[in-house]
Parts: C-alpha cells; structure tokens; sequence
C-alpha cells in the first residue's frame, strides 16, 4: 500500500450498508469518495458475524436497499429472514452492480485521524500505512463491530480450541465435539441450536436469561415475492412511517383494556406468527410496567410448555427486567434445543464460575466440567467501541476516547459531536439505529448527510460541527425519552446503556422516540439553516 497520502473530499470508514450506500450517493452527487474498509470484502456486520445460525430478525424484503427501483426489483430472496450468506451475497451484487469495488480500499483499517484545523481536513492513517487527506470523516463504523474484551478468569489457561462468534473461521469441522458456549444473547440464541446439531456435547453457559420470541422462518411462497415487488414503493413508504422503520401490524389496544382471554389469545396469535409483530401485541408494552409484566408473564408459560425440565424451563425464564428492556431476541427452536440429551444449561449467577483450567473451568464449590472447545457469543463493546479504538484527535486535540470514556458519548443529533470539525456518524449513538431496522434508519442517514454536503459546497462553507450547548441538549432529550419507556429499568445489563462493558459510562445510546420523530428532528434542523450546529 502507497504511503502517499489520497486526497479526497470524503473519507467513509466502513462498507457495510451504510458505506456502500454514502459511497453510491455522494460520488452520484459529484463527491470524491474513497471508502477504507478493515476486511477483505463488503459487507461490515455481515462479513464478520458468519457463525452457525446467523441470520437477520428483520424480514429480508425490508433488510434491503430502498433506493434504487431495478435492484429492488432483480433481487430475489428466498426465506423469510435472511440468513447471513444471503445478506453477504446481496452486498457483493449491490457492490458489482453500481461498481463500487473501485473506490474501496479493502484490508484497510483506520487506526487514527487528526483534525487541521488550517487546512480544514482530516488526515486519517491505516494500520497498513496508508494516508488519507478528506474534508469529510464519515463513520460508517456499525454499532456492534467491536468485540468485547474477554474478561472470563483465568481464560489464558484453557488448552482447547476458543472461537469467537465474530470471524468465525471457515473451515472449523465441530462434528462430534464437546463444546461450551458462553454467552445468551442474540448471537447465543442462534448459534446454540444450530451447534446442538453439529456436536457431541454442548454445554451453554448463561448469566442472564433472554426472552427469545420464535423466528417462524420459512421458504417464501410461490407468488409471495413478486406481490411485495409489485407494491414496493408502497412498501418502504409504510416503513418510513413506521417508528421502527419496518412496517408492524401494531395493536393499537392497551394490554388491559381487554379481558384475560383476549389478551392472552392476542399473545398467542403472535407468538404463532413469531418475528418482531410480536412486539406490537399491545400499544403499551414498553411503557406499562403492568402490561410488560403480562407479555413476560406469557412468555414465561411458553417456556414451561416447551421446555421439558421444570429446572431447566426456570433457569431460563428472564425475571429481573422488563421484556424489551434488553434488545429481544429473535431465534428458531431456542427453548427447545434444551430438551435434546446432547445439551446442558449451567447458569452462573446460581453456581458462579470459578476459573478457567487446561481442559475445561470450574465452579465455585470445585464442581468442574471438561470440553475441548470454547466458543464465546460475548458480545460487543456497542455503539461506541469502533470509534474510541481509533486515535481520533479534533479540534485543540481534543481526544474522542478519552472524551467519551469519562463523560460518555455526546452528539448533536447523533451526527457529530463538538469539537470535531466534519466528522459525522452514521447510524449509530444519539440516533435510532438499533431500535428501528437499521437499514432505514442508514438510509435515512445517508440521505441527511448527502443534502448536507450539498448544501455545504453549495454556500461554501467549510466546516460544520455540534454546538455544545445543542450537544448537551440533545444528549438529555434522548436519555429523557428513554426513561417515558421501559428500556431503563431493570438489572439487565443492556448493551443500550453500555452496562455489558465494565466501567463504559452508562448513557442510553439509541433515540428510542423511532424514526419518525428523529426525521423530524433532522429536518427542523436543516430547515433552520442546521440549527444546533456550528457552520463555518
């Protein structure tokens, strides 16, 4: 890789959905763009998260590009909910189609950015060497691309083979081996059922038990695909109006203004239809504790009615949080992989473990248990983790991880943050991202941001930044809409908060108002010349 420093009006780090769309959009708009990206191919989160079972819990017509009439129109899928080597090969088509591949640099990881502020340019560096010189840093980094440390005792010690669900290798042969999973979460969920039928022994190992609605994943039906291509348009309009950015039959009822039958008919009914309508049973789920307590109350029945070991069906009832208030998690046959002989549930939290040995662990209380290979579905240093990784230097060298790790992190719309002149974010922290389906909410993003850039070069202005005193604001309108729900409450040591990462200052990430009133937001400000932001 040459040393020479690429001068560019844009940098994107990052070619997921969000990198390839900015890449597409901007260049169409007259930008020169050059994408950096870490791995070898397009794809972000679903390049590197290939693990056994992984797959989408947004339907696979909605987790796809709106933008573009003719590849909404050519693509076909086949199931439901898109497993993850389909979403992968959507990408790479997406990435030939518009011939993006030419301005990406693949195998290029941004490890550091500086801001001049006289010449009012980032100059970003590779971990290979490579320089870039943009008037733009656009992060398109993914809110859940950076491991969590391993913080598991005495791990260092265990001799057998440890795979990470993110870059799981591919040519990993698990049939007949005993294995112990650790970790419960979404990744968990579908890594553990599709791993009890590759191997002899697996042992999953849980601290805090999810609720895990079924997937009800399917072949879709002859004539199904080409009835939603028909109304496409009408489609992704319906999912721009919706808070979640995907269209749900939502119940407008409250959970108790019907009787006991109804409601739990109501539950039932989407249960059997499985996937996030489940979620839209009732208008007040993630707002009533009372009405949070009947959807957990059900779930809690399904779990015994699965569930073959009374001791085994507590184990895994969540019970020290509202359903919701931990991202809900979508899987196929989850409850039921635990009535198979071949799998163990060990809850650490009523037998903690102990330390990691040779050949195994122990528990606390000397009771040990052997295997021969580890995989760890730990989870991610969320939201945050890509960006404080980096060596991001601002205006007065103003350090973004050092900022974020003491004061948490602070935005102005969830697009930049003060004192980093013409870095925006995208999709992520301040933003609905997570809690809507996050390629509307990127599309929503990329589309801002290229009006934005326009509109810059349009009336020549240089720089644009968060005001503090918006940033601030900002910062309380999200975490006050947070606490009007039930995403707060609870010991459930959510990823919203950064409460699953030992010492990241808690503050509730996503804009949990939807989609809707985020573009409200975003266009107030534009309209008012980008009020809260410092133009230059």
């Amino acid at each position: 890789m040459t040393s020479r420093p690429a001068e560019v009006d844009v940098l994107v780090v990052g070619a997921g959905f969000a990198g390839l769309y900015l890449l597409h959009q901007l260049r169409k708009d007259g930008f020169d763009v050059r994408v950096a990206e870490a791995a070898p191919e397009v794809g972000g989160t679903w390049y590197w998260n290939r693990y056994p079972g992984a797959r989408c819990d947004v339907e696979s017509v909605d987790y796809s590009y709106g933008w573009d009439e003719h590849l909404q129109q050519e693509w076909n899928w086949s199931e439901r909910y898109p497993a993850q080597g389909d979403i992968l090969a959507y990408l790479k088509h997406v990435a030939d189609r518009f011939d993006l591949r030419k301005d990406i640099d693949f195998d290029t990881r941004i490890t550091a950015a500086t801001w001049d502020a006289d010449a009012a340019r980032w100059t970003a560096t590779a971990e290979n060497g490579q320089e870039y010189r943009a008037q733009y840093l656009l992060m398109a980094v993914g809110c859940l691309s950076v491991p969590k440390e391993i913080d598991l005792p005495g791990i260092e010690r265990f001799q057998g083979e440890v795979l990470r669900t993110y870059d799981w290798p591919a040519d990993v042969d698990l049939a007949g081996r005993k294995v112990a999973v650790v970790g419960t979460g979404s990744t968990g969920a579908q890594v553990v059922p599709a791993l009890a039928e590759l191997v002899g022994d697996l042992t999953v190992v849980q601290r805090t038990p999810n609720f895990v609605i079924p997937t009800r994943n399917r072949p879709l039906a002859d004539g199904e695909l080409d009835a939603v291509k028909a109304e496409y348009a009408a489609r992704r309009a319906r999912n721009r109006a919706h808070p979640a950015g995907v269209f749900r039959s939502d119940n407008p009822k409250l959970a108790y203004e019907v009787d006991d039958q109804e409601r739990h008919d109501t539950y039932q009914e989407r249960w059997e239809g499985g996937g996030i309508n489940f979620l839209g049973a009732f208008a007040d789920l993630m707002v009533d504790q009372k009405a949070n307590d009947s959807v957990c109350s059900f779930v809690h029945e399904k779990i015994d009615e699965i569930v073959a070991d009374p001791k085994v069906a507590d184990r895994l009832k969540p019970t020290t949080y509202p359903l919701g208030a931990k991202r809900p998690v979508v899987a196929t046959d989850y409850y039921e992989t635990f009535n198979k002989p071949n799998v163990h549930l060990l809850d650490v939290r009523e037998t903690p473990l102990d330390t990691f040995t040779e050949d195994g662990f122990s528990l606390v209380g000397g009771e040990s248990h052997e295997f021969d290979t580890l995989v760890l579905a730990t989870g991610f240093d969320s939201f945050t983790g890509a960006l404080t990784k980096m060596d991001i230097r601002g205006r007065d060298g103003r350090h973004l991880g050092e900022l974020w790790g003491s004061e948490g992190p602070k935005t102005h719309l969830g697009l930049s943050a003060a004192g980093f002149p013409n870095m925006l974010l995208v999709a992520n922290v301040g933003s609905p991202s997570v809690l809507a389906n996050m390629v509307t909410a990127i599309e929503q993003h990329v589309e801002w941001i290229a009006r934005l850039l326009g509109d810059m070069r349009e009336s020549g202005r240089r720089t644009i930044e968060a005001e503090v005193a918006a940033q601030e604001q900002w910062v309380e309108t999200v975490e006050a809409i947070a606490n009007t729900t039930l995403w707060p409450n609870g010991d459930s040591g959510s990823w919203y908060r950064g409460a699953n990462v030992t010492g990241k200052p808690q503050l509730f990430m996503p804009y949990a108002a939807g989609i809707v009133e985020y573009g409200k937001a975003l266009e107030a400000s534009r309209s008012d010349d980008y009020a809260g932001f410092q133009l230059a």
